[in-house]
């Protein structure tokens, strides 16, 4: 009776082991299908929208500089937690070519017009659209978070809070790394 006991409690720990290991693999096929984690970097989707003073704002014209670009609403806490480091990293690295766009996903720009200024971010904000959230694999969840590369491809994808130690690390090396082709 015992041995029945142990044997299935071993077959259903190998079981949960299974399906586990299966979640994994589905999840790094699906980051590596993305251009994550490889050689074969796509080139960020280009765009033009409009920021929060009426002016249109085109993603392609960053060419040359690391963009971080964060998709975000004023609605999302997590959001509204990232965005004052965010501020700090443009103070500290847009001399050296960094410049991080907020896309905000919400419906309407007054509530991004005061957010900004009570917030005083020192970047572009611009109104996103579905088919942008389409353009960069549907966007499920905020935050979300592009690093781009000087020359215009996706190096990395962050969604949800990410640490800023992450951000900083990766932009530092997109500085170093990355050139116009």
């Amino acid at each position: 009776m015992i041995r029945r006991t142990v044997k299935r409690k071993l077959l259903l720990s190998f079981i949960a082991l299974a399906i586990s290991l299966g979640l994994f693999l589905a999840a790094r096929a699906n980051f590596r299908a993305q251009g994550i984690g490889s050689a074969d970097r796509g080139t960020a989707p280009d765009f033009t929208l409009t920021d929060l003073s009426g002016k249109p704002l085109t993603l392609s014209s960053y060419r040359g500089k690391v963009v971080l670009l964060d998709f975000w609403a004023t609605w999302c806490d997590p959001c509204r937690d990232e965005i004052p480091r965010f501020i700090v990293l443009q103070d500290k690295y847009g001399a050296r070519g960094l410049q991080i766009i907020g896309v905000s996903m919400d419906d309407s720009p007054e509530p991004v017009r005061q957010f900004q200024k009570r917030f005083r971010m020192n970047y572009p904000a611009v109104m996103g659209t579905a088919r942008i959230g389409e353009l960069y694999g549907g966007i499920l969840g905020l935050p979300v978070a592009f690093l781009i590369g000087s020359d215009g491809r996706i190096y990395s994808k962050h969604v949800g809070t990410t640490d800023t130690a992450v951000f900083e690390k990766e932009i530092l090396t997109l500085l170093r790394t990355t050139q116009v082709p």
